[in-house]
């Protein structure tokens, strides 16, 4: 059934509001020890205490969308724009498969979305000049295809543009004890342990850097990669998966033994935390964090809040739809916190550029990342339908680039088998409900799949699309550090689509 709105009355918004708390009451940092967080789980609220000095909508639309970020780039040939009449060394290895729209053809490895083809959309033409991982995370994660002056490949800095979770958070008020915009199951960190840029506040300040729930926390050294534990894979090995993986968001309850009639108590104990308040303000603003704070200790008693990250008491059919892997409780969870009210998930399928497929492609794409994908995104579509959500739910596809049209071998390739390389001249992108009809084509890449041959779209219009679907006007702005107006939009939605 169709989602009531979830604030319908100003009754309604006086009891989902933050209970006030004295200032200065417990900001110390060993204050959130007390009520069970770490400072790395309050720092993904900040957005919560930004909304003062925020940029709200006038009038909350209850819109949501999903993003969908596939790190390493998504081959456009063998997903969903294969060149079945190319020369054996463009077309791969792949054969094309009819879908449920006439005359549109897709990878034979994505039979489910195949048959939902009612549901969704294709961009075959969005493109940009970068061919390198970090700027083009930081180009398709924030929508702005020209690098911000001073911009660093190796790392996140305050001059980077702020990503598209980051404006959402600055300009969309939050509902029901939630931050309007989330990141998970991880942040995009390079085995080499660098943060890949882009995924941040930037120019806006910390403040308003998305909700990152850290519950696919998997680093390492030998580039093991996919959906976690039912598709892990090392790219030139095979299969491979981290030992004693776990697949979890971070526990937001109170120490056992803690009763909630117990906490302002609790809170009180200002004497026990003083020889940590000078550590706490060298680190933050007193005030900042008292918000913070009153945030944290209003999210550990609302209910809601757990049940939209806990993917594990999903019933058993639920979890199964989904797949009992990272990608398809990746996509359950982002289903829950729409519907709980946060408005913009951007879910990384996949750790730091799984989808990088240099070497091995097919095999890697066929065994490890297609599976997962076909199944958790089309249950993700299903299930947003029968709930009603759909029409009031933006999903979107893509990654930082497309893939070269030429298969090779690369020089040093352990597995010596083929694959693609980097190619921001062109990708395709996947979009679905939140107006957009299904079954669409817009834009087309040339016979090779190179570039664009009609209807070019860029990430500024990819964007353009998020913010529309959130009915957010084109007048809108963000603010930076020094309080500057900086405009939201900087392209067209694409057009066709709706």
């Amino acid at each position: 059934m169709p989602r009531e709105p979830l604030l319908k009355s100003e009754e309604d918004r006086e009891t989902l509001r933050h209970a006030r708390i004295p200032r200065r009451v417990a900001i110390q940092a060993g204050s959130i020890g007390i009520l069970g967080l770490g400072l790395n789980h309050v720092a993904g609220l900040h957005a919560l205490s930004a909304e003062s000095e925020a940029q709200p909508v006038a009038t909350p639309s209850y819109k949501s969308v999903i993003y969908i970020f596939l790190s390493g780039g998504l081959t456009q040939h063998d997903s969903f724009d294969p060149k079945p009449e190319a020369p054996d060394n463009i077309r791969g290895e792949f054969q094309p498969i009819a879908t449920r729209t006439a005359g549109v053809q897709i990878c034979e490895h994505l039979p489910r979305l195949a048959a939902c083809s009612d549901k969704w959309s294709l961009v075959r033409s969005l493109t940009h000049p970068y061919n390198e991982h970090s700027i083009g995370h930081h180009v398709m994660l924030t929508g702005r295809t020209r690098p911000p002056a001073g911009f660093d490949p190796n790392r996140p800095t305050e001059q980077d543009y702020p990503s598209i979770p980051s404006i959402i958070n600055g300009v969309v008020p939050p509902r029901n004890n939630l931050p309007p915009a989330a990141v998970l199951p991880e942040k995009l960190i390079h085995v080499s342990g660098r943060t890949i840029p882009g995924q941040f506040a930037g120019q806006m300040g910390w403040k308003y850097d998305p909700w990152f729930i850290e519950a696919s926390q998997f680093r390492d050294t030998k580039y093991i990669h996919g959906a976690f534990p039912e598709y892990g894979f090392q790219r030139w090995e095979g299969a491979r998966n981290p030992p004693n993986y776990v697949f979890e968001a971070p526990r937001l309850e109170l120490p056992q033994g803690m009763l909630p009639d117990r906490l302002n108590a609790r809170i009180r104990l200002r004497e026990t935390l003083a020889n940590q308040q000078k550590l706490l303000e060298q680190a933050a603003e007193v005030g900042e964090f008292d918000r913070l704070r009153q945030n944290a200790v209003t999210m550990l008693n609302d209910g809601r809040v757990h049940r939209a990250v806990d993917v594990h008491n999903a019933p058993a059919a639920e979890q199964e739809r989904y797949g009992r892997n990272s990608f398809g409780w990746s996509l359950l969870m982002a289903r829950q916190l729409v519907e709980a009210g946060v408005s913009l998930v951007q879910v990384n399928l996949g750790n730091d550029e799984a989808w990088d497929t240099h070497e091995k492609a097919f095999i890697n794409l066929k065994d490890f990342l297609f599976p997962p994908t076909d199944r958790a995104v089309s249950a993700l579509l299903e299930d947003l339908d029968q709930r009603g959500m759909l029409e009031d739910t933006l999903v979107v596809m893509a990654g930082e680039f497309g893939r070269t049209p030429k298969i090779f071998t690369f020089k040093g390739a352990k597995s010596n088998l083929p694959g693609r390389d980097h190619w921001g001249a062109v990708q395709t992108v996947f979009l679905a409900g939140g107006g957009i009809q299904g079954g669409r084509v817009i834009g087309a890449s040339d016979r090779t799949g190179g570039h664009p041959m009609a209807d070019a779209q860029t990430p500024e219009n990819l964007a353009a699309t998020i913010y529309q679907s959130l009915a957010l006007p084109q007048t809108i702005t963000w603010k930076d550090r020094l309080q500057r107006p900086h405009n939201v939009y900087h392209g067209q939605p694409i057009p066709g689509l709706t």
